[in-house]
């Protein structure tokens, strides 16, 4: 119990900016390295899936934003499949309005909360959210759904404000300082928004994708500690299957395209 705690604090870097600065440097040390087979342990993490044996990553930072081995998480193969972005536990908010309102690390957001502007929270009205929380044992790489083009993407929380050049207007002020990325892509049935939220006062989000294009099932970036991701739909374009709202893996079809 008192080892769960421990990593849990450390995961989501929950305290005060100066600790959370301390934790994160702690885990990304060498000496963090002896603590990585009692954390896999604690989470009962599947270390068969990892890319490299436990024993080669140089600190707990490496081990918690871990590849994966080629196939073990297959990329539903149906061309109009929806799939998930990551390994988390799924949550659904259909026919959002102005007035829905969902968890997210322990905050009740609106989506235009969420997104910093009432302007873009317009969009999605009617439309369909998907929030996938990350536990410590998961696999914190993360993916696309969905085929697409970036065509923006700005910047939330602790020193961190919406770029000018997408004419962000209404401006929403954040309910928490969770340092978050909104990346808006373009796909065959329109466009969603991809929402990476990373911990609290720390930006702990790495952007991998090189260029615009991304592959349904592509990775984009990686969380090096506590993470949710959430999905944008406008309405009509996806439908989410409810039978998955719960446990659900990388590539695992979550739901389908609506063309038309």
């Amino acid at each position: 119990m008192i080892k769960s705690r421990l990593y849990q604090t450390l995961f989501e870097l929950n305290a005060t900016p100066v600790i959370a600065k301390r934790l994160r440097a702690f885990a990304e040390s060498s000496a963090s390295r002896a603590f990585i087979p009692s954390f896999a342990k604690t989470y009962q993490i599947n270390v068969d899936e990892a890319a490299e044996p436990i024993e080669a990553y140089p600190s707990l930072h490496a081990f918690f934003t871990r590849h994966l081995k080629d196939g073990v998480r297959p990329i539903d193969a149906n061309p109009n499949s929806v799939v998930s972005p990551c390994d988390g536990k799924l949550s659904i908010v259909a026919d959002i309005t102005d007035d829905s309102r969902f968890e997210v690390k322990g905050q009740s957001y609106t989506l235009a909360e969420l997104l910093g502007s009432q302007q873009e929270a317009r969009r999605y009205a009617g439309g369909t959210v998907c929030v996938l929380y990350l536990s410590p044992r998961d696999y914190h790489r993360v993916h696309v759904p969905l085929a697409g083009r970036v065509l923006s993407h700005y910047e939330l929380g602790d020193r961190s404000a919406p770029v000018n050049d997408i004419g962000l207007t209404e401006t929403v002020r954040p309910l928490s300082r969770n340092y978050r990325r909104v990346t808006r892509f373009e796909t065959a049935v329109g466009v969603y928004e991809h929402i990476m939220v990373g911990a609290l006062n720390v930006n702990t989000i790495e952007w991998t994708l090189e260029g615009e294009h991304a592959g349904k099932g592509d990775e984009v970036g990686y969380f090096s500690f506590g993470s949710t991701v959430i999905l944008c739909f406008e309405k009509g374009r996806v439908t989410i299957d409810p039978a998955k709202i719960g446990p659900v893996r990388l590539g695992e079809g979550i739901g389908t395209m609506q063309n038309g």
